[in-house]
């Protein structure tokens, strides 16, 4: 089916739903390297007028990619809850936006999520001001549990990311050390690993665990290896809590992370199986990213954007702990500047928080890209407001094994302090145990402190 809209006098005519997606999306590099993009600001105010006339039923008539063809497709069309959705299967894709930013309330939206797709909340993205998502999303509540409980009002937790660039277990202690005294660490201690082989990821796991156990904290530790590596972990016996994998929007885009949803399957129950957790079972990690279809050659002429938001699909499959785009980390050819890094990081929390999952971001960029730390700190800021789960939380905010910007403890704590959020209750409760949120502020400049109290 082909779409029209005539813009100051000039009829702008798109072949199908893909093409109408693309065009409608606001200006990205990635989209461009692609050939994708609108080529004019005119041509991409006809696809976003024609997008918001679109009902919202059209999207389980035409698929992006075909059923046939994919099984992210397949997931989609299956797990689809006509029943939910049937409240907005009225609405056009505007109308769709009018709800969200009236009279939808956070009750109405958790109860809507099973019932949409990730290319409808994909298409309302477009349409969105960056106020808009700020604004939708702050109504949106995800909460989950393993050792604490994520995601509950009033809250913001970090990932304490203690990579170290030949996984020198002092390295990653001395990291851990920084961050749990910085308030750090109650969505994930999670551990990028340099060298991924089963020898050192038990090792790193071991380490880990124990500084969990010896000091009784009440969180889950991570390393970020791959599913098959994980898997291995846990057949020899170790203290696996979360099974980490990088996640993409396509059939295609997965297998070149080399993984399946059987393989994810398999994993997520053998981690359930270990029963680790001790006051919930959402025991997978997510991460993922705008651009990664493309650079794979998986995108099947869809936009970076909507493949995002495909990913998401992928991930509520398994009811994740936690999911964060690392939204800056690909790099320029995909998010060229600030700009379009923070307009991707608040489409990207959005969309994954109306599709039901407890979205962090990796507040990032790569040093190639035209952005710096004052980019981050208006991103960070933004989110915070929007209600995201959780940040990373880095020393220096520079991470000296992946070789990218993100954020620090203290901008952490910042986004805490201006935000009046704590962490999880649990994790909290441990800081007044162990003498933190008292000593922590001691630490910060003036307009900090408080932040743990």
């Amino acid at each position: 089916m082909s779409f029209a809209q005539t813009i100051g006098g000039t009829r702008h005519v798109f072949d199908d739903l893909r093409m109408l997606m693309a065009r409608a999306s606001p200006p990205r590099s990635g989209d461009m390297l692609a050939g994708l993009a609108a080529e004019s600001a005119a041509e991409r105010v006809a696809a976003q007028r024609a997008l918001a006339d679109l009902p919202l039923r059209h999207f389980l008539d035409e698929a992006v990619i075909p059923y046939e063809a994919d099984e992210v497709t397949r997931l989609i069309v299956d797990r689809h809850d006509a029943a939910a959705f049937a409240r907005i299967s009225h609405l056009t894709v505007g109308g769709f936006r009018d709800w969200l930013l009236g009279e939808a309330d956070g009750a109405a939206l958790a109860a809507l999520a099973p019932g949409l797709t990730p290319e409808m909340v994909a298409a309302v993205s477009k349409i969105c001001r960056l106020q808009d998502l700020v604004a939708i999303a702050a109504k949106c509540r995800v909460v989950t549990r393993f050792r604490n409980t994520l995601g509950l009002p009033g809250t913001l937790s970090i990932r304490l990311q203690p990579n170290d660039p030949v996984d020198d277990p002092k390295g990653v202690a001395a990291q851990i050390l920084d961050g749990l005294l910085l308030g750090a660490g109650d969505a994930v201690i999670g551990v990028n690993p340099a060298t991924d082989n089963v020898d050192n990821i038990c090792r790193l796991l071991a380490m880990l665990d124990g500084v969990r156990e010896r000091f009784a904290i009440p969180t889950q530790s991570c390393v970020l290896a791959h599913v098959t590596t994980t898997l291995l972990a846990i057949g020899r016996g170790a203290p696996v809590d979360l099974v980490f994998q990088s996640i993409g929007g396509t059939e295609g885009v997965n297998r070149s992370f080399g993984v399946s949803l059987a393989l994810l399957r398999e994993a997520h129950d053998a981690a359930l199986a270990l029963r680790r957790g001790s006051v919930g079972t959402d025991c997978m990690y997510f991460e993922t990213g705008q651009g990664s279809a493309l650079s794979a050659d998986a995108h099947h002429g869809c936009d970076q954007q909507t493949l995002e938001a495909r990913a998401y699909a992928v991930a509520r499959e398994f009811s994740p702990l936690l999911v964060n785009s690392v939204v800056g980390f690909i790099g320029p050819e995909y998010l060229f500047d600030g700009k379009q890094i923070t307009r991707a990081g608040l489409e990207d929390h959005m969309c994954g928080k109306l599709l039901g999952l407890p979205m962090g971001v990796d507040v990032c960029y790569t040093n190639h890209a035209e952005a710096d730390q004052d980019d981050m700190d208006a991103l960070l800021t933004l989110l915070g407001v929007a209600g995201v789960t959780y940040v990373m939380g880095v020393p220096g905010a520079d991470d000296t094994m992946l070789a990218y910007q993100s954020t620090s403890f203290h901008d952490g704590l910042y986004a805490r302090a201006v935000l009046g959020r704590r962490p999880a209750p649990e994790f909290a409760a441990w800081l007044d145990r162990m003498g933190l949120a008292e000593r922590t502020p001691e630490l910060l400049p003036a307009p900090m402190r408080g932040a743990l109290a």
